[in-house]
Order: C-alpha cells, then sequence, then structure tokens
C-alpha cells in the first residue's frame, strides 16, 4: 500500500499565499496536525516514510515518525513545484490561477506541472519497484499529491484543477 499525506499547515497556508518551494515551517497548528497525522499513520502498519527535504513536510514527518517508530527518509524529487514569479502571491491571483490550468506552462523562474509529472511518475514506479510489498508513506505537498492522484486515478483537467488534499491528511492507494 501507498499512503500519502500532505505536510501541515504553513504561516503562507494560513495566508492562502503560493508556496511551492520557498522553505517555510509548519506553525503551531500545523505541528499539532501533523501530530493528528502520527495519531492516524499509527493505525495501519507503515514500514518507511519518504519525504520532502523541504522543511514543512520533514518537521511533519519527523513528528510522525517519532511518534509512530517509523524511519525516514528524504528524496528531492517530492520537493513540490517551483511557482516561480508567482512563489508569494495570492492563491487566487487571476494570473497564477490560469497559468496553473495550463499543466505544460512553465511559470517564468520556475518549472511546468508537466516537469513535476516526470519527476514524480518516475519516483513512483520506482519505489513501486523497490517497496511495492511493504507499506510506504509519503509526506510532500499539494501539487505532489495532485500528481501522485493522477498515477492511480485517470482525471480531467477540470477534476485535477480543482483536487485538493488538505494539511496533514492521509490518502491511501493500492499498488
Amino acid at each position: 500500500m501507498l499512503y500519502v499525506a500532505r505536510h501541515g499547515q504553513t504561516v503562507w497556508n494560513a495566508e492562502n499565499k503560493v508556496c511551492g518551494i520557498t522553505d517555510v515551517e509548519l506553525t503551531e497548528k500545523g505541528k499539532q496536525q501533523a501530530k493528528d497525522l502520527a495519531c492516524q499513520v499509527s493505525c495501519h502498519d507503515i514500514n518507511i516514510i519518504i519525504s520532502s527535504p523541504l522543511k514543512r513536510a520533514v518537521e511533519t514527518s519527523k513528528i510522525v515518525s517519532e511518534t509512530c517508530n517509523i524511519s525516514y527518509q528524504i528524496d528531492e524529487r517530492l520537493i513540490e513545484q517551483n511557482y516561480g514569479v508567482y512563489e508569494g502571491v495570492d492563491r487566487k491571483n487571476e494570473d497564477f490561477l490560469n497559468n496553473k490550468r495550463c499543466f505544460a506552462f512553465k511559470y517564468p523562474n520556475g518549472e511546468s506541472m508537466m516537469q513535476v509529472a516526470c519527476r514524480i511518475y518516475g519516483l513512483m514506479d520506482e519505489i513501486k519497484s523497490k517497496y511495492g510489498d511493504k507499506n510506504v508513506l509519503i509526506i510532500s505537498h499539494g501539487g505532489v499529491c495532485r500528481i501522485i492522484n493522477t498515477y492511480f486515478k485517470d482525471m480531467t483537467n477540470d477534476e485535477f484543477f480543482k483536487y485538493t488534499l488538505e494539511n496533514a491528511k492521509l490518502e491511501k492507494y493500492e499498488w
């Protein structure tokens, strides 16, 4: 089984700002969400946690790891999409939302959703090959979780655009 979770809340999440590769930490609420996530995870027989290298994901991973006594490792490919010039802008910014609908659009000074999908699909294939008989938990980011969801489920462009995994929520997928 593959379990996927998004990190706990950050200040930028609370302020509704676009947060890709900007390295922000968890809020107190985010730390509590990570503890709540650990309670959910403890009900499953997770063998390993694989985390994004960004602080918010590592902090969430550490809390879950320490609470549930599960080792974790960092994989650079789980880093959130680089939104370039849109890092830190309001998530309702029209230009950002219009560009977000264009999956092949490379954000100025950033990367496209297609580039993210390429690295995430490769990672999913690798995890399946290496850990297919184990229960793995990935802790990452909203955009990455959206891509992982498409690895397992067909989605229309509109469904993909609207899909959101809330902070510290858990999704379960069968290989």
